[in-house]
């Protein structure tokens, strides 16, 4: 048990590249992980990884040595799965990437965790591109089509980019009725925070009109802040409409430019497809297509 030990605990310095969080993960010290890390390398006879006081990497042998552990540990859970199934009990650890939408994704979270609460899940909330197999993802929450061969995916929903202001606004500045007019507006910008890079208005626009660029009334990297001043009469702002439902129907924000509005997106959740697909993990993907969009919370059929 010591040496599958000391595999999975190799296994997690590649994922983390670092013995501090690979100690913290385990609550072991560094000096701890690269102790034992020591003592694998000593009994293989090969040195696994490159080490300098900033960064470590992999060796050739480490890579090769790395592909058989995680076969190993991928049997390892397969055999755990077996024995998990024959209970019918899921329960285990889900490390699961999601974007920074709280509002859409924590109900749904909370709401999976009272139905399962022997799964135990390892959240991480970024809007960033991960790398789901080189980190060590279970499952990932994000926009877009596949396009990796080493993932399976399943859509969750769709949405579609809307731009809003409150009634108080557009009574006291008028109503835009081309996207140019709203330079003449304040406008609320959501940026993403792991790029720095603005997400784009996608308003189509007349043939033959100038470019022109927005006012930057407001920047901020969080969409839900920008969802209350627009609230506020503050300015007009673009995100997507499940972020906007409930204020639309209140009649706190009016959607406007609709027939300008090209944008729509989905939703899909992406796993290894060399993964196991474990009680656990079938489950929660199972649980965020039925509720994520569900219309009942979106506030609109049709949507999942």
């Amino acid at each position: 048990m010591e040496s599958l030990g000391s595999i999975a605990l190799f296994v997690l310095v590649t994922e983390t590249r670092s013995f501090t969080l690979a100690g913290k993960r385990l609550g072991i010290s560094s000096s701890g992980v690269g102790k034992s890390v020591g003592r694998l390398e000593e009994s293989l006879g090969v040195r696994l990884f490159h080490r300098s006081t900033r960064s470590i990497a992999l060796t050739l042998e480490g890579s090769i040595f790395l592909d058989r552990c995680r076969r190993i540990l991928s049997e390892l859970d397969a055999a755990q799965l077996e024995l998990s199934n024959a209970r019918d009990l899921p329960k285990g650890r889900l490390r699961i990437s999601v974007p920074l939408v709280f509002g859409l994704v924590m109900p749904v979270v909370i709401q999976f965790m009272r139905t399962y609460p022997d799964i135990e899940l390892d959240i991480d909330f970024s809007d960033r591109m991960v790398d789901i197999i080189d980190e060590g993802f279970d499952v990932v929450l994000r926009t877009g089509e596949p396009s990796d061969s080493r993932l399976m995916s399943k859509r969750m929903g769709s949405f579609q980019l809307c731009v809003v202001g409150s009634p108080d606004y557009f009574a006291r500045h008028g109503l835009p009725e081309q996207p140019a007019d709203l330079v003449n507006h304040a406008c609320l910008q959501h940026k993403f925070p792991s790029t720095g890079k603005f997400e784009h208005w996608p308003l189509r626009r007349e043939a033959g009109s100038e470019d022109f660029e927005l006012p930057q009334t407001m920047v901020c990297n969080t969409t839900e802040v920008l969802v209350e001043v627009a609230r506020a009469g503050l300015g007009i702002t673009c995100l997507p409409d499940f972020m906007l439902a409930s204020a639309i129907r209140k009649g706190e924000l009016v959607p406007i430019l609709a027939d300008y509005t090209l944008h729509t997106g989905s939703f899909r959740l992406f796993w290894p497809s060399s993964k196991h697909l474990s009680v656990r993990l079938r489950v929660f993907i199972d649980f965020m297509h039925a509720n994520l969009f569900a219309p009942a919370r979106v506030g609109q059929e049709g949507r999942s």
